[in-house]
């Protein structure tokens, strides 16, 4: 036996039967509200080309995918992402379709979090993109709408959705001296909100309102007074149009009624380059990560030649299925209703009985025992309270 025969490699893990029911039944109703509203399921391949995740705006750091090569030598990855290749998909197979694209996902991406010890490398994620349309608000509000009622679906009091704007980041950054690699590291700084390693950086850049706002960045979030503090650190007439934007935005889904539960973080960086506009995340109570991630990428199609504005958002299944089930409000293995034991010579009527069972609604075990009375005995391990001895005539024995 090989060492490395009886365990799974880091990240991962073995899903027995009431992990596997609490996350089928995440995905199940997942799934019904996405085509509830008219939106349809794809499925892109599990491993990609790795220039896929290579573009502008798409850079995937590569020590965070898996990589291999094909038959012909070309560097491949497990996906990692699947937003990226839904636009690939909707800018080539579906590129003369009428807009807008309302897709919805349920798959598995995967990511190397070797140093990140807890995370697991291979994540089930499911999500909707709404590529194209006239208007680009109203789209983020569908989108921001499902999202809360994706996550109302689990738990309608006891979560909470936060939105930014990927813009004010970008619009900070960008005024900075300083290389990709160090605009890299301090995204990285704020959205772990390591603030004194940030102080420290940005002491090295130089002091400036500028740098003054991005230290501030990990704090800035809260209710509608961020917006007042934003502003006093830094603006001018790009960030202020955002900030109103946004404030707009926050308001209006108080009005929808989800007060208490809304808030605004101007520092969610998302790893993903592809944002440019609006994005939020979602929390369940007693989950310590996001369980929901999403936002407004209106330049990634444009990278596989199909210029188009999209706005979408991916839940983490695995994280929610934890929770239903922490929760105890998860669904969980039942017994058989019964045990269908054939006789000697009456397999072939066992299975009819098994089968007529099942039509009438029951769940049933087709016995594989040899003698009655280990079938009883196996029966009585599992609590499963009937058997049906099948030979000339049907028994019914209840235990």
């Amino acid at each position: 036996m090989k060492k490395n025969d009886l365990i799974t490699p880091e990240g991962t893990r073995d899903l027995l039967f009431n992990d596997c029911l609490a996350r089928r039944a995440v995905e199940t109703k997942l799934a019904a509200l996405f085509r509830s509203y008219g939106y349809s399921e794809v499925v892109t391949p599990g491993i990609e080309f790795y220039d896929l995740f290579s573009g502008s705006s798409r850079h995937f750091r590569q020590e965070r995918m898996y990589k291999l090569t094909d038959s012909k030598g070309r560097l491949i990855v497990l996906r990692p992402d699947s937003t990226v290749p839904i636009a690939r998909l909707a800018s080539t197979r579906l590129a003369g379709a009428v807009l807008p694209l309302r897709l919805y996902y349920d798959q598995p991406v995967y990511e190397n979090n070797a140093l990140l010890k807890g995370r697991s490398d291979e994540v089930s994620q499911a999500g909707i993109e709404l590529i194209g349309g006239e208007d680009n608000e109203r789209a983020d509000y569908e989108a921001m709408f499902l999202a809360i009622s994706s996550l109302e679906q689990f738990d309608s009091e006891n979560f909470r959705f936060e939105i930014g704007d990927i813009g004010y980041f970008k619009e900070l950054v960008a005024r900075l001296d300083v290389d990709e690699s160090t605009r890299e590291e301090i995204r990285l700084l704020i959205s772990a909100k390591n603030y004194p390693a940030l102080n420290d950086l940005l002491d090295n850049v130089g002091e400036s309102p500028v740098t003054a706002a991005l230290k501030a960045m990990p704090r800035l979030f809260g209710g509608e007074e961020v917006f007042d503090k934003a502003s006093e650190l830094f603006t001018d007439d790009k960030i202020n149009k955002l900030l109103s934007h946004l404030k707009d935005v926050y308001l209006k889904l108080l009005q929808l009624g989800y007060g208490g539960k809304i808030s605004v973080d101007l520092g969610i960086v998302s790893h993903a380059d592809y944002y440019t506009g609006i994005v939020f995340k979602g929390y369940l109570s007693g989950v310590g990560q996001s369980v929901l991630k999403g936002g407004r990428y209106d330049g990634l199609l444009g990278e596989f030649g199909n210029p188009c504005p999209a706005v979408g958002f991916g839940v983490n299944c695995d994280d929610i299925a934890n929770y239903l089930r922490r929760n105890e409000t998860a669904p969980s293995i039942s017994e058989p209703d019964c045990i269908v034991f054939a006789q000697a010579g009456h397999s072939a009527e066992a299975i009819a009985l098994a089968k007529e069972l099942v039509g009438k609604g029951m769940t049933v075990e087709i016995g594989v025992h040899a003698m009655l009375d280990a079938a009883k005995e196996y029966a009585g391990k599992r609590g499963i309270g009937t058997i049906y001895s099948v030979s000339d005539t049907t028994e019914k024995i209840e235990l």
